[in-house]
């Protein structure tokens, strides 16, 4: 009680901030809440009796009696609506429909070219969206909004995406509004790092405030959680690791315009054409992973080799952010050790001692699913606001 007291020293003032304090899931009765925010007790019964005609809370039992008659106890009730996530990567889409707790109801992946354009994937995703939702035993209206990741830069605060590198045709795109008349609920997008971040943080390391998300596959990017929240920066770019010139590296021609940047020179794709340099028979980053896994030692010194050069770029990150947890995501994480143990050896090398004395650097523990699970959590949050909430009640 003393934490939640002093989290609200400034009393909740409606039924969207009081209900921010059952969002934990622990039963709490009517005196607790009074207890919490300071407000009558008349006040606390109203606002509870709001929420449960809205479903968002449920009757879970009750309390041990000191006298008299049991008092009720109420919580979260997760289930109260669904959210959509979805996962749109260069070739594939992940969809799955959960609570607004993150629990997965229902779910699917498929080959999916983002190349085709906005119209024929997201019609795609619509389509498979309705279909998920009847899986998951729920009905349309009680989808409560839409998470969307996306392979390239977006401007958060519309959610259209900016001159994206593989996205033929997307530039500028309405995504949250061809989405949202498809599906008739609101509609957030990100890129497709952030949302990583946002999954592997609610997921696997809430407690963790600063953490940074680092997904290595046909490009590379970041995602940053700062004092526990997602870093976007003033246009949404905050974390494009991918084109920060290597130091010393070459002078590859990078997608972007540039020569040298660390996507150019160590990315699933760019490790695939150097090991297709000396003959071996690789198209994508799947397939180094699949040599490596099979012991090839040249496409293994390789990805270590990768991890060395995006270790370069990480060893400043970590001098700048100070993060207290890096973990390394996309396909080429998959070649397990290699791409690690080259990223450690640098980071730790060149960082001061301060910055390195606690941080840790790991595989991601989401195997494949942070992105659908931080578009859920993107989307629930939204939902679940305290403005969302007083709006909803009205």
């Amino acid at each position: 009680m003393a934490e939640e007291n002093v989290k609200f020293a400034t009393r909740p003032t409606g039924v969207g901030e009081m209900f921010q304090l059952l969002r934990d899931g622990q039963p709490r009765t009517r005196a607790d809440l009074a207890a919490t925010t300071g407000q009558a007790r008349s006040t606390i019964a109203a606002r509870v009796d709001v929420l449960l005609a809205a479903g968002l809370v449920t009757p879970t039992g009750e309390a041990v009696s000191t006298g008299g008659r049991p008092p009720a106890t109420f919580a979260f009730n997760p289930g109260a609506r669904v959210v959509l996530a979805v996962d749109l990567g260069a070739t594939h889409v992940r969809i799955a429909v959960t609570d607004l707790a993150g629990t997965v109801l229902s779910e699917h992946h498929e080959t999916l070219a983002i190349a085709d354009g906005p119209d024929v994937v997201l019609d795609r995703v619509a389509t498979i969206a309705l279909t998920l939702i009847s899986e998951a035993g729920r009905r349309l209206a009680d989808l409560a909004g839409v998470g969307v990741g996306l392979p390239g830069p977006v401007e958060h605060s519309s959610g259209r995406p900016i001159n994206p590198p593989i996205m033929p045709g997307w530039d500028d795109a309405d995504v949250p509004g061809h989405l949202g008349q498809l599906l008739g609920a609101p509609v957030l997008v990100d890129n497709d790092v952030n949302i990583m971040a946002l999954g592997e943080h609610a997921t696997e390391y809430p407690l963790v405030e600063h953490l940074l998300f680092v997904k290595v596959a046909t490009g590379i990017g970041a995602g940053i959680i700062s004092d526990g929240q997602i870093l976007r920066g003033a246009q949404g770019a905050a974390g494009d690791l991918g084109h920060i010139v290597v130091p010393g590296g070459s002078d590859v021609p990078c997608r972007c315009g540039n020569t040298g940047c660390l996507e150019a020179v160590a990315s699933g794709q760019a490790v695939a054409m150097s090991l297709r340099a000396q003959g071996f028979e690789v198209a994508t980053s799947v397939d180094v992973v699949a040599l490596v896994r099979g012991g090839n030692l040249v496409a293994s010194q390789a990805v270590r080799e990768a991890g060395r050069e995006i270790g370069g770029v990480l060893a400043a990150c970590v001098s700048m952010l100070n993060p207290s947890m890096i973990v390394i995501g996309g396909v080429l994480a998959e070649a397990g050790e290699h791409l690690l143990a080259g990223i450690r050896e640098v980071v730790y090398r060149r960082s001061l001692p301060l910055a390195t004395q606690h941080l840790r650097i790991m595989a991601s523990q989401t195997k494949g699913r942070a992105g659908v699970l931080g578009a859920a959590a993107m989307a629930a949050e939204h939902f679940l606001s305290s403005e969302a909430i007083d709006n909803l009640v009205m």
